[in-house]
């Protein structure tokens, strides 16, 4: 049973990706991985409803037994997955694939999802820049500026780690009996049919990043994938190396679990703080005051209950021999701006010090410039080897209220912050509707993770009742008002032309509705997709 493919403009290179063969293995995966797919997004469903009743979360009791044996460790890392010490995370058309291979970086993460808005073309386009960047046969000439792109040679270019899209996102452009294929199966199938044998072939192996994972039981669907997808293909069991992003509250109680379910093919846990803090958001929207966090830049990682989240990642990681990654940092440098530039290196030093002082085997950075900033952080914790897993941090002791702490942070939601939270939301969502999933927006790296904190924090300040402390209250009419100003401004300044042939009158709805509907999406890219060329 092959996926087919649905009416739509078919996109350059189309038929190099969806060969027959290809779109067989897809429908293998669709057909004996989407059932239990749908199962496990219902069990989403039910768990945050447990969470509205209680206003709480703890450890799984009936897995205790799993976190209590201290004998079973992940399988060694792979020689490519060793040392992770500084990775660099990006989209994957033509240009950054050939820049963050040649950045230095260690490791890129090639990204589908949340720095990717899946357009036919960027999920065709991706997987063809991948084949032709392991075939060597990639190059890039910019047409403004005319500069051209080249690969390095093979031993200096940073090992491909590919993050698929999440288990909630389908691609509407493959079907099977008229269904959907999720998105993580045509972006993990895609990927892998093409290129398992291909990285083999180069010492290295498909190795992947898993976002949005809400429970060990979502791991072990992966891992059924893995194991199905490498004796589908002829690869040998425990080629497929993943690691898990920590970027849900609930997985923050599973970090173990996760471990464990995948541990023949696990090479490491993230702690991916945006997507994070937006799970805390979205899981305690109504939980009351308690739970209102202020603004985003003001959850910083030295937050008592950030830091009780990224050091358990750490004991975790390190105490069954994964690889602990740290998150990050939003800052990006301006080579047009000295002083933004300056800002951006002194932050991201400072965070990347804090995780290599931590314990963390590596981190990520969104800009080649970056690199050398996080390797100097690395290189003075790590020197010569490879990671730090022989830190087992056997110090740190996290309850379970202590991942929830959010009113243990010394700040309040300001009236700034709402701008903020508006103003970033209408920008990104416009980008992300032209096809555009990381977007610079004022000296920031936002991609779809940042836009899902930006609008759930306006959704909870307007249902909490948070007033500001010039007595202003936060209300649907204040971010209407808010969102119809920087409409206008953003009007004004680009000009009647050039506004019109962007989609801001959208990305202003669209930011609305996600924001102040009661009935709360749990992901704006879903209605976001709809609206997807």
């Amino acid at each position: 049973m092959s996926a087919v493919v649905a009416a739509a403009e078919p996109a350059p290179r189309q038929d190099d990706v969806l060969t027959g063969a290809a779109l067989a293995f897809l429908g293998e995966l669709h057909r004996r991985f989407t059932p239990r797919r749908d199962e496990l997004l219902a069990r989403r469903a039910e768990r945050r409803a447990g969470i509205a009743r209680t206003a709480t979360l703890d450890f799984l009791p009936e897995t205790a037994d799993v976190r209590a044996d201290g004998t079973w460790r992940v399988a060694p890392a792979p020689r490519a997955l060793q040392d992770r010490r500084v990775e660099i995370t990006g989209p994957t058309d033509r240009k950054m694939t050939i820049n963050a291979l040649n950045s230095g970086a260690r490791v890129w993460l090639a990204d589908f999802e949340d720095a990717s808005a899946p357009t036919w073309e960027n999920v065709i386009g991706g997987q063809a820049n991948l084949i032709d960047a392991y075939e060597r046969r990639i190059d890039f000439t910019d047409p403004a500026s005319g500069k051209s792109y080249a690969l390095r040679p093979a031993a200096e270019l940073a090992t491909v780690v590919t993050r698929p899209r999440g288990w909630h996102l389908d691609e509407r452009h493959l079907t099977v009996d008229g269904r959907p294929v999720p998105g993580a199966l045509v972006d993990f199938g895609l990927y892998f049919f093409h290129n398992a044998r291909r990285l083999l072939d180069l010492g290295k192996g498909p190795y992947f990043y898993l976002p949005k994972t809400e429970s060990h039981l979502e791991a072990r669907l992966w891992n059924e994938v893995f194991v199905f997808a490498q004796d589908y293909c002829g690869i040998p069991q425990g080629t497929v190396r993943a690691t898990v992003l920590i970027e849900t509250i609930t997985a923050a109680y599973e970090m173990e679990e996760i471990l464990y379910e995948l541990r023949d093919h696990a090479s490491g846990l993230n702690a991916g703080r945006w997507d994070y803090l937006f799970s805390i958001v979205k899981n305690f929207r109504d939980g009351g005051a308690k739970f209102v966090l202020p603004d985003r830049n003001a959850v910083t990682m030295t937050a008592p209950f950030m830091r009780a989240y990224t050091e358990l990642l750490v004991r975790t990681c390190h105490k069954r021999g994964a690889h602990a990654i740290g998150g990050m940092a939003a800052f990006i440098p301006s080579r047009r701006d000295p002083e933004v530039n300056k800002t951006a290196f002194e932050k991201v030093k400072a965070d990347k010090d804090r995780e290599a002082h931590d314990g963390f085997d590596g981190s990520w950075v969104a800009h080649p410039d970056l690199v050398p900033i996080a390797l100097e952080s690395f290189d003075a914790v790590l020197g010569e080897r490879p990671h730090q897993k022989d830190r087992l941090r056997e110090d740190v002791s996290v309850a379970a209220a202590d991942l929830i702490a959010v009113d243990s942070l010394d700040a309040r939601p300001t009236y700034p912050g709402l701008v903020n939270a508006v103003q970033v939301g209408i920008r990104y969502i416009e980008a992300w509707l032209r096809g555009m999933g990381a977007v610079a927006i004022f000296n920031l790296m936002e991609d779809a993770a940042t836009a899902e904190i930006s609008r759930s924090q306006i959704w909870q300040w307007i249902n909490a009742g948070v007033v500001f402390d010039d007595g202003r209250r936060v209300t649907e009419e204040l971010v209407r008002r808010i969102a119809a100003d920087d409409l206008a401004g953003i009007r004004a300044e680009l000009g009647s032309e050039a506004f019109a042939a962007g989609r801001w009158q959208q990305a202003h709805d669209l930011l609305l509705q996600v924001s102040l509907d009661a009935d709360y999406a749990d992901f704006l890219t879903q209605p976001a997709y709809e609206l997807l060329d």
